[in-house]
């Protein structure tokens, strides 16, 4: 009977999360990326029950299923000011080019040093709608974001305060992933959670 469920997970990857019943599902178990697919450059490693981010232009996204609407949170940190990361929100499609994530979800921008102001800085919707203000820990601290999506309507949410409202005209459901930027960025996630909204 255990041979047979091992060649069922084989064969069609790793359990699809049953229904929640509004509840919170951890995404990430913090021991290891199960149910988490690398695509690009550079890759991510687990250290201290943390997701790290090494290299780039890369994304780290959870293959598992899709969500529509939903409450995501996601704790993260950065080692220095300037390092750059994201969090992808509803991208359509399974895909190993990190920039299809770009070019057909929403990018939830990490960089509070980005020289062109708060349109790529850190909680704007990255090249879409800037974010209202910085509301970012200092390197080294963890932060956490709160992404709220119904419908069109985007809300962003850092440590408590809201930094960003979108209204998008992309797709109503999709992935969500990780981005590892570049060779000197080192941002750390942990505490990746969705609560489906009915």
């Amino acid at each position: 009977m255990i041979a047979a469920a091992a060649a069922v997970l084989c064969l069609f990857g790793p359990a699809m999360p049953q229904k929640t019943d509004g509840k919170w599902i951890d995404l990430f178990n913090r021991k290891d990326m199960t149910g988490w697919r690398m695509a690009g450059k550079g890759n991510f490693t687990v250290e201290d029950g943390a997701l790290v981010t090494h290299g780039g232009m890369g994304m780290l996204w959870y293959e598992v299923r899709k969500f529509g609407n939903f409450k995501l949170q996601v704790e993260w940190k950065v080692n220095n000011k300037c390092n750059n990361s994201g969090v992808f929100v509803r991208f359509p499609e399974k895909s190993d080019d990190p920039w299809y994530a770009v070019n057909n979800g929403y990018e939830i921008q990490i960089d509070d040093c980005d020289k062109k102001g708060l349109m790529f800085q850190t909680g704007s919707v990255y090249s879409f709608h800037p974010a209202e203000k910085l509301a970012s820990k200092p390197a080294g601290e963890w932060n956490r974001f709160e992404i709220t999506v119904i419908g069109q309507r985007y809300t962003v949410s850092l440590n408590g305060k809201k930094v960003n409202e979108f209204e998008g005209t992309r797709g109503s459901e999709g992935y969500v992933g990780l981005q590892n930027h570049d060779l000197i960025s080192r941002v750390s996630f942990r505490r990746i959670r969705v609560k489906e909204i009915k």
